[in-house]
């Protein structure tokens, strides 16, 4: 059993680039490491610690804490630490200054500790892989399991390139703010820029946001009530409980009610705060809301906000600077300075309009361009020169577009989108009419206010008008899908008994009580083609799911709130539908939900069309519809109730227009650049047709005993066979699918969608590199000409971690390949990665160990040839690298500066933070190290 002492040294397993680790702490079951090289201090579990001993040997250079030298002649062990002793001095290992592991792998091959040459190969094609997916383009945008949108990609790729990003998302409902959100955090957190996010939502939205970011993104956020908190209260550290996990959602209405928890939440620290539902965050001039005040606080102390919001700048102008201010409290200081400042953006839209449709500038136009660039820019442009054009396009876009803080776009602008149309049922009882109507003016009130109703609410569907039309439109529509919501799971549960009695129906429920894993299972037998025709789903079916896939809704009852009814029909209507979208409203005639829908349907035409400021709708209308429904017994010309539908339809008549005259195109230019986002899915959509990683992972997971059963879709079910496979924590006992189709992955939720960002993927690369996979291996080169040996070595080019210093784009850990012969030669290229995987074959090394003159001499004067060969490289790459980053930041930090002369939204921060970061970035990539990471011997003959 390992003795943890402090001031040994080890090195990460999973973390070699970490450098060598110094053990500060040790107790309640932990140890406490600090990484001098990487700056980073780590935290492992006593049992399980993934941790490596760092013992230097005879021969071995190191240094003190006065940087002087010392060659290693002898090691002993004193008090659980290593002293090691030179000519005429010794240093305890307490007492050892900046020193790195240059040796390990080569000692397994010295002491005939050998695997196949096959794992060799995996561990060399591990290193690529993970080369290539750091530096790639698209990291953190592969693995979302989402259709390709463009302009959600297209946001998400220009806030997360930035410093500390602070936007407002406010997309129009259904075109994805949530997917943008999640897009960006994703990113952020697999390039390592962020680690702790905070989510705030509120309360009804917290177990939607749970399943978006894990379902989709496999991002494990927890959730923190008081409960939790309490639970956390002694063992978390410094009695904080938000700083327990890294990832945390929880509601706004949690912290607004706990002083306790918001100091607490204030004092974690975050490099990202999200907020959903951010117009609800009440603010004026003369006072604001304990939950605006709470997020004013947190979004000073975080060093990046997104705010999420649908609701458009016409709806207030007062309630918009409120959350401007959020983002940028010294930009949108004084409301009064805010509301008088002239910002007409209309005459540069205009002119981008016409460059981007070819039309002809006018004289005032010319003028305008004269005195924002160089006359050169406006001669290429007249020459026609496409190139010019686009960029001087981006940067009017640039320098005089409002989207560095804000992103909209409206369905206006969009396409994709189906039409809705909307099916009134009106139904009349045969027989016991006043019966029914009572029935059903009962199941209202107990549905919108049921602190009123302490009896179980009842229902007689085995003869409910509305269940003998749903019956007979199943049959009249089979084998269309149909989607059916209403209020309770009470109520799914007895429509469900009364459906399967009255027809031989496969239907499917989704509510609340289920468990996730059994709604993914129910979802999934609705999307297949012979499953369920019909899914019955409580209102958390208007949650966190997409069944776009089906083109039937039954609303079986409707909700008060406008957002919650289209919550309803955003679930089928959302960009990428590929059908007209059918809502069926059943109702009876002259009840309260006739007159509800009727109110919906006339008032705010919501069934057709979406709804715009349904929040405020809910306030302006809500409690004096409520009163009215509440009131009505059979009265279809009730005068207050047609007053009520006329005023709401002028409502929203104005509303619309006024939304309509107040479109900032500059914006919705700025928030939506085709060319872009174009670029983007193309690189993404090349990735998901490569097979490279499905090859790969099948490698892996025969490698460590994983059965892999072949299905259609390129997908497979995979389940271990052995005890080794635990050090997979991504596959559970029982086995799970796993598909590389990123379309049959959007239509089974339950299936597993691997890509490169996948933690799957990243456990397999983890446990490869971690557990000493083929880092020492021995095969034979047969029917060569000249027999003889060779070393092939695989070093990495290692920079140390810097805390949200995002140094892959530039210089990720590079694997550095050198083969030599035994007289000394490099011959690298002679020997190819493809020829040596196909011809080499396992031997015995023993023999070859046995001969002193080949250990002593022959082999160390190969590994020290090598060795300079990979000095020489690093000093190439690390120049390179050099290059790329001041080349690429130098660009950055030219333009924030020329657009902050332009654009009062470019943050003095930005820039700061841009040149920290060129600083923070050539001393990163100068101090990249060469490392042996695996190491092969070749015996010729």
């Amino acid at each position: 059993m390992t003795i943890f002492f402090p001031n040994q040294r080890y090195t990460s397993k999973g973390e070699p680039e970490l450098g060598v680790g110094i053990l500060t702490n040790s107790n309640k079951g932990k140890i406490q490491l600090y990484f001098p090289t990487a700056d980073e201090t780590r935290m492992y579990a006593l049992e399980n610690a993934p941790l490596q001993r760092v013992v230097f040997k005879p021969g071995d250079t190191i240094k003190d804490t006065e940087n002087q030298p010392l060659v290693i002649k002898r090691v002993e062990e004193e008090d659980n630490l290593y002293v090691y002793y030179g000519k005429d001095k010794k240093i305890s290992e307490a007492a050892l200054g900046d020193v790195s592991v240059i040796h390990g792998v080569d000692d397994r091959l010295f002491m005939g500790d050998v695997d196949t040459p096959k794992a060799f190969a995996l561990r060399r094609e591990t290193l690529q892989h993970e080369y290539e997916r750091r530096l790639s383009p698209v990291n953190g945008f592969v693995g979302g399991r989402i259709a390709l949108i463009p302009h959600q990609l297209y946001i998400a790729h220009e806030v997360s390139s930035r410093y500390a990003p602070r936007v407002l998302l406010s997309d129009q409902v259904g075109l994805g703010k949530t997917i943008e959100a999640c897009l960006i955090l994703h990113r952020l957190l697999v390039s390592g820029r962020i680690s702790r996010v905070l989510i705030l939502v509120p309360e009804s939205l917290v177990h939607q946001w749970f399943v978006e970011v894990l379902r989709r993104f496999n991002m494990w956020f927890h959730i923190f009530d008081e409960e939790r908190c309490a639970s956390l209260d002694e063992s978390a550290p410094d009695g904080n409980p938000f700083l327990d996990n890294q990832l945390i959602i929880c509601s706004t209405e949690f912290l607004a009610n706990s002083a306790k928890r918001t100091k607490q939440a204030l004092t974690a620290g975050w490099d990202m705060l999200v907020v959903d539902e951010a117009h609800n965050l009440e603010w004026s001039v003369n006072k604001a809301s304990t939950e605006y005040n709470i997020v004013a606080l947190l979004s000073k102390v975080a060093k990046g906000l997104l705010l999420l919001t649908a609701t458009p700048e016409q709806l207030g102008v007062e309630s918009h600077f409120a959350r401007l201010r959020l983002l940028d409290p010294n930009r949108y200081a004084n409301y009064d300075d805010f509301v008088n400042e002239s910002s007409d953006h209309k005459t540069i839209a205009n002119i981008i309009e016409k460059l981007h449709l070819g039309k002809d500038l006018n004289t005032k136009d010319t003028t305008i361009l004269k005195s924002l660039f160089p006359k050169e820019n406006l001669k290429a442009i007249t020459k026609e020169k496409s190139v010019a054009k686009d960029n001087l396009i981006e940067n009017l876009l640039d320098q005089h577009g409002p989207g560095r803080v804000l992103f909209r776009n409206t369905r206006a602008t969009m396409s994709g989108f189906p039409k809705r149309k909307a099916h009134l049922i009106s139904l009349e009882p045969t027989k016991d009419k006043e019966l029914w109507m009572e029935r059903l003016s009962n199941e209202f009130t107990h549905e919108v206010t049921p602190s009123e109703t302490t009896n179980k609410q009842q229902f007689w569907f085995a003869k409910d008008p509305r269940v003998e039309w749903l019956l007979t439109t199943i049959k009249e529509i089979h084998p269309a899908k149909i989607l059916l919501i209403c209020k309770s799971k009470e109520k799914v549960l007895a429509l469900e008994k009364a459906l399967v009695k009255h027809a031989n129906l496969k239907t499917a429920m989704f509510h609340e009580d289920l468990t996730i894993v059994q709604r993914d299972k129910n979802a999934a037998w609705f999307s297949e083609i012979n499953g369920a025709q019909i899914l019955l789903c409580s209102e958390i079916g208007s949650e966190g799911r997409n069944f776009q896939f089906a083109h039937h809704l039954i609303l079986f009852d409707l909700p008060l709130h406008p957002e919650l009814l289209e919550q309803r029909i955003g679930r089928l209507d959302r960009i990428g539908q590929t059908e007209d979208i059918h809502i069926h409203i059943p109702y009876l005639a002259n009840s309260k939900q006739h007159l509800l829908a009727k109110w919906f349907h006339k008032g705010l035409n919501a069934f057709e069309n979406n709804i715009e400021g349904g929040n405020k709708i809910a306030e302006l209308f809500g409690n004096r519809l409520l009163t009215l429904l509440k009131a009505h017994e059979n009265t279809a010309n009730n005068s207050e109730i047609k007053a009520l539908i006329s005023e709401t339809s002028s409502f929203q008549t104005a509303l619309l227009k006024n939304l309509a005259d107040g479109r900032d195109r500059l914006l919705e230019m700025n928030s939506f650049r085709p060319k872009v986002a174009g670029k983007l899915i193309k690189q993404i959509l090349s990735e998901d047709k490569d097979k490279s990683l499905e090859r790969y992972l099948t490698k892996v997971f025969r490698h460590f005993d994983i059965e892999m059963e072949d299905r259609p879709s390129r997908t497979y079910y995979l389940k271990p066979t052995s005890i080794i496979t635990e050090t997979f924590p991504s596959i559970p006992q029982e086995g799970v699918s796993v598909t590389f189709n990123r379309k049959h992955a959007l239509s089974r939720e339950e299936i597993s969608f691997l890509s490169w960002d996948h933690p799957m993927t990243t456990d397999a690369i983890d446990v490869v590199l971690s557990s000493g996979t083929g880092s020492a291996s021995y095969g034979v080169l047969k029917a060569t000409k000249s027999p003889g040996l060779l070393l092939e070595i695989i070093f990495v080019l290692e920079t140390p971690t810097g805390q949200n210093i995002y140094v892959d784009r530039f210089l990720p850990n590079t694997p550095v390949r050198v083969v030599v012969d035994h007289t000394g030669k490099e011959v690298t290229n002679k020997y190819s990665i493809e020829l040596l995987d196909k011809k080499l074959s396992t031997g015995q090394i023993d023999p070859l160990l046995d001969n002193e003159t080949l250990v002593e001499t022959l082999l160390p004067n190969m590994i020290k040839v090598a060795t300079e060969i990979a000095e020489e490289q690093r000093t190439k790459e690390i120049a390179n690298g050099l290059i790329r980053m001041n080349r690429t930041l130098k660009h950055e930090i030219d333009r924030l500066k020329i657009l902050q002369g332009n654009n009062n939204n470019i943050r003095p921060e930005e820039i700061e933070t841009a040149l920290n970061e060129q600083l923070g970035l050539t001393s990163l990539i100068k101090n990249a190290r060469i490392r042996m990471d695996a190491i092969q011997l070749i015996r010729k003959e």
